[in-house]
This record gives structure tokens, C-alpha cells and sequence, in this order.
């Protein structure tokens, strides 16, 4: 309890002078009562007492319920707490975008052992400090392009470092002037009024002065890291040429002040990361930090005072308050109102989004025992579509077909509907086997992952629902209506929960269905037949089991796919050639 007295304070205590108008609000009651009596002017005080209908007692309970109730509502209003509570910090980090220099000047090897191999390192370093606050990276050379667009995801944008090279430029320049007008342009459209603009070059012009003033007037402040030193050193272009590569300050410095930033020169350390105040996530405006994360803050509790006070106010409406009071001041103290299992206070269909709700998690964790019972009850298309996926889960086909028929009535023409129940009832129809029942190892996962690989909220079952279309084997869970694999409808994110059935069927015709689909999407990317991966022909006819020309065929597939480099500097060269390309037509 003294831990209790130790901890409460009032956010506002300011509220609390208003206390003292309690006397005077008494004082004039009392002088208001007296003048209201006509009678004490013409009779003795003496006599008055007992020729008077006193009503004093009543008159006094509501004196002392409107001073309490007074009181009650200065002391919610000054804010009382007593503990902390998680609240998680505004995030207001300044926009950073980085401008680097991709000419062949890069490769100079002033700053041992080049300037590129220095200016990756840094830039890492400088997203593992900013973690979390947005930032993209926009290379030039005779032109710029965009490596990584705005993204509070700093990993995505270090996949690229090391293939940051001037060979991936598809015409070699120095046009500054280029670059920060792109990064100006990136920060437009993602609606931000103002950022920060990092050039990280080793001399400017003036086109590129003028470039940083404009950037300027549009809000974002141009700032500069000089990459080299005074002296410089011989470097390769990439036509062959040698030329000489030198650290212009007086340029880059006229650059920052365009820009209304700073200048600073490279260093080994994050120091000029620091000195130019992007090293970590800024402060905004007023000075709220923008650190990762959250922190604790001091809970208002005044609201429970507010129950009291309502009680109170009950007295001038109606007879028969004072029950009403001593039920207000219960209720903070029960507990929540439930009964088998269903909240008084939420309304019907609130009530069954959550028990939807509950089915799916229950599915989602292979409980599908759980999950029948949470769908049982719901009088819905929805809710009798999930009550057949989690029947045909547990293999009881027929109480699945029916769920499935009721869903059909409630809505007819439901799409995910039909097609689970054409793959349920082409599982009860298909003949037993001593191992029916079983499934194969690693079944459960390929059917559920469509589920469960989304954003893990409510409207999650019902994407995966929607892939069970594509064919009438309940295997194939993982092509979309549209043939594509993954692909789900957009624009429903409502509280139906829809999870798709995968009956287990046979380990023999769950084997043979398993190659025939790996049969097919190899075919379409070996064959020019013109289907997607993963949607078979409806003619095709089943494959039970792998031959030897099947096997030697899948086998230089996967020799032939791990060929494949992982490129991404190719990558970018192929996308930079294009978009220049494109422009060159279109005369920009």
C-alpha cells in the first residue's frame, strides 16, 4: 500500500487549485438558501424550527453530492496515475536519401584501397545505424537511377552494396546535377515535405549547385561527403583512358551551402556521419525521439472516477438513484460478464467474427478437432464453408460434402465453396488403401502454407480458400483461380475465415499426384505449350509413378537451374540499360 502512495501523482496538478473554489461554492448554497426563505424576514428563528416542514436532511445529501461530485471531477481532470504502461515512441525520422557517384572517378585509390570499397563499407555501417528510419540510394553517373526506393527496410537496400560498381552504369559521366534532382523527385513522391539529401561524391558544377538550390526550395537540405583526398591518384575509365581523380572541397563545400547543409570530408571512422547529423535516426521538429522501439509512460487513470461521478449525476434525474449508485460502484470491480463462453457486451456478429476467429487459429495450429467446434454454430455461408474444411481435415468426407452443400445454400455460386467440395468428394469417392489415412510426410505443410504465409491476420484462411480452385485434386492447393501459383483475390479482407481442406488421401495417389505436378511444371519451362507453372491440363492424364526418362530429365533440370547465377550487379545493369534506354526514346 505505501508503494501505491509512493507512486500516485497527478499529471496535471494544476487542475487541483480549482479545489479551492469549494468553500465559496458552499457559502453561497448556504446564502442562497437563506434568501430563498421568506419566512425567517417575519418570524422569530425561535419559532420558525417548529412551524416548518424542515426538508433540511435532503437539502444537505445534495449539497454534499455535488461537492463530492465536484471533487471527483477536478481529481479526474488533474490526471491521478500510479503506474506505467508500454507506449510506443512516435516514429518522425527525417528521410535520408543517398546519392552516390558511380562514375569511374570511383575507383580511385586515394582512400586505400579504393574509394568504392570505402564508400560500401560506410554506407553499411550507416544503415545498420539507421535501422528502421526510411532511406533509398540513387547512383549516377551520366545519368541516375534508383537502386532501392524509399523503404524503412535498411536490409533491402544492402543486398545491393557490393554490386555498387561504375560497370553497371550504362553511360559513363559525373552529372550531380542529375542525381539530386532524382533523389528530390523520390522524396516528392513519397509525400514527404522535407528529408535529408547525402551526396557522396568528389567535385560538383555548377548545374549541380543549382540542382541542390532547387531541392532546397522544395524543403530537403542537400548535404555533401567528400570522397578522396587533395592530392588524388591516377584511375582506369571505362573506355580505357587513365585520367587523374582529385578531392575538390571548394565545390562540394558551394554545393552544401546551396543545398542548406554541410560539408565533410571522408573519413576512416563514422565521425563524419556524425559531423553531418545522419548518423542516427534524427529528432523531429519538437524534439520527440524517434528511437526503435517503445518506452513507458505514466497511465491517466482518472477515468475511473468518472464512474462515481456518473452515478452521482443519476441523482437529479430520477427516483430510485441510489440503487443505480451502489451498482456503479460494483461494476469497475466485477469481472467481465461472461457466459458460456460469449461476451454480454458484444454484439451478434461481433460474436462470430470471433469465434471465426478462433477456428482459424485452431486450424492454422492443426487442432481441427478445436476448430470444428468453433465453426459449429455459425449460421453462415462462412462459417459452414470452415466447418467442412476442418471436417475434410480430419477426413470425414461426408459430414464435409454436407457442411459445403449448407454453405452452397446460404450462398449460392460461392467459387471456394465448390471447388473444396469437388476436391472433397473426389477424395471419398477414390478407393482406400492399406495406408489410407497416414499422408505422406511434409503433405501438411504444402497445403497449409498458403494460410499461414500471409500476414497471419483474420482474412488470411480466406485468401488460401480461394487457391483450392484450380483443380479437382485436393492436392493442388497451391495454384490460385487464375492458374498463377500464390495468386489470391484482392479487396476482401472481411472477417470471413476461410481455410482450404486438404483431405490425406493414399501415400500411393498422393506420391503419384505430387509427380505428376512436378512432372508439369518442369514440362513448362522445358516446352513452349504455353500453360503456367503449376496449372495442369484438365486432359492430361495422370502420372502414377516416375520412369527413368522422367527421372534423368528432372535431375538435368535441377543440374541446369543451379547453373543459374545469383547476379543482382546484373541485375541492376540489365534494369539501368532498359530505363536508359527508355528515356533516350522518350528525349528525356
Amino acid at each position: 500500500m505505501s508503494a501505491f502512495w509512493n507512486a500516485l501523482h497527478f499529471l496535471r496538478p494544476h487542475w487541483l487549485w480549482a479545489l479551492l473554489a469549494l468553500p465559496l461554492l458552499a457559502w453561497w448554497w448556504r446564502t442562497q438558501r437563506h434568501r430563498l426563505n421568506a419566512w425567517q424576514g417575519h418570524v422569530d428563528p425561535h419559532l420558525l424550527r417548529h412551524l416548518l416542514v424542515r426538508g433540511g436532511r435532503n437539502a444537505r445529501t445534495g449539497m454534499i453530492a455535488a461537492a463530492l461530485a465536484y471533487a471527483l471531477a477536478v481529481l479526474a481532470l488533474a490526471g491521478p496515475s500510479w503506474r506505467q504502461g508500454e507506449q510506443p515512441l512516435w516514429q518522425a525520422q527525417r528521410p535520408l536519401v543517398l546519392v552516390l557517384d558511380l562514375s569511374s572517378r570511383i575507383t580511385t585509390p586515394d582512400l586505400p584501397p579504393s574509394r568504392l570499397l570505402q564508400v560500401r563499407a560506410k554506407l553499411a555501417r550507416l544503415l545498420d545505424a539507421r535501422a528502421g528510419s526510411p532511406v533509398a540510394l540513387v547512383v549516377y553517373a551520366d545519368d541516375a537511377f534508383t537502386v532501392a526506393p524509399m523503404t524503412d527496410d535498411a536490409a533491402n537496400i544492402r543486398l545491393y552494396l557490393d554490386e555498387l560498381s561504375p560497370e553497371i552504369m550504362p553511360v559513363d559521366g559525373q552529372r550531380a546535377d542529375r542525381g539530386i534532382a532524382w533523389a528530390a523527385r523520390l522524396l516528392s513522391q513519397a509525400d514527404f515535405r522535407n528529408g535529408d539529401i547525402l551526396v557522396l561524391t568528389d567535385r560538383a558544377d555548377g548545374d549541380a549547385t543549382t540542382a541542390a538550390a532547387a531541392a532546397r526550395a522544395k524543403g530537403y537540405t542537400v548535404s555533401v561527403l567528400g570522397l578522396g583526398t587533395s592530392a588524388g591518384a591516377a584511375y582506369r575509365g571505362t573506355d580505357g583512358t587513365i585520367g587523374h581523380a582529385a578531392l575538390d572541397a571548394g565545390s562540394l563545400r558551394a554545393l552544401a551551402a546551396a543545398g542548406g547543409g554541410r560539408y565533410e570530408p571522408a573519413s576512416t571512422d563514422d565521425g563524419d556521419f556524425a559531423a553531418l547529423g545522419i548518423a542516427a535516426p534524427a529528432l523531429d521538429a519538437v524534439g520527440v525521439s524517434t528511437a526503435p522501439g517503445g518506452g513507458k509512460a505514466w497511465r491517466d487513470e482518472g477515468y475511473w472516477l468518472l464512474i462515481p461521478l456518473m452515478a452521482l449525476a443519476l441523482l437529479w434525474f430520477r427516483r430510485g438513484a441510489a440503487l443505480v449508485l451502489v451498482g456503479a460502484l460494483w461494476l469497475p470491480m466485477a469481472s467481465p460478464a461472461r457466459a458460456a463462453g460469449v461476451d454480454w457486451w458484444q454484439r451478434s456478429d461481433q460474436a462470430a467474427h470471433a469465434q471465426l476467429q478462433r477456428g482459424a487459429d485452431a486450424y492454422r495450429q492443426g487442432d481441427y478437432a478445436s476448430a470444428e467446434q468453433s465453426f459449429t454454430g455459425i449460421d453462415t455461408a462462412e462459417g459452414q464453408y470452415n466447418l467442412g474444411n476442418a471436417l475434410a481435415k480430419q477426413q470425414r468426407y461426408d459430414d464435409a460434402v454436407a457442411a459445403y452443400d449448407r454453405a452452397l445454400r446460404l450462398q449460392p455460386g460461392m467459387a471456394d465453396a465448390v471447388a473444396n467440395r469437388t476436391a472433397v468428394d473426389a477424395a471419398r469417392k477414390r478407393p482406400p488403401s492399406p495406408g489410407d489415412g497416414q499422408g505422406k510426410p511434409g503433405q501438411q505443410g504444402s497445403g497449409d502454407q498458403a494460410s499461414s504465409g500471409a500476414k497471419g491476420d483474420a482474412s488470411d484462411g480466406k485468401k488460401a480458400g480461394q487457391q483450392q480452385k484450380a483443380s479437382p485434386s485436393p492436392q493442388d492447393a497451391s495454384t490460385s483461380p487464375s492458374g498463377k501459383p500464390g495468386q489470391a483475390q484482392a479487396g476482401k479482407s472481411a472477417p470471413p475465415q476461410r481455410t482450404p481442406p486438404k483431405p490425406s488421401p493414399d501415400p500411393a495417389a498422393q506420391a503419384a499426384a505430387d509427380a505428376a505436378q512436378r512432372e508439369r511444371m518442369r514440362a513448362a519451362m522445358g516446352k513452349q505449350d504455353g500453360q503456367h507453372a503449376g496449372k495442369p491440363s484438365q486432359n492430361a492424364p495422370a502420372v502414377q509413378t516416375e520412369t527413368a526418362e522422367q527421372r534423368e530429365r528432372r535431375q538435368a533440370v535441377d543440374a541446369w537451374l543451379k547453373r543459374v547465377p545469383d547476379e543482382p550487379g546484373s541485375l541492376l545493369k540489365a534494369k539501368f540499360r532498359l530505363e536508359h534506354d527508355r528515356r533516350q526514346k522518350e528525349g528525356q
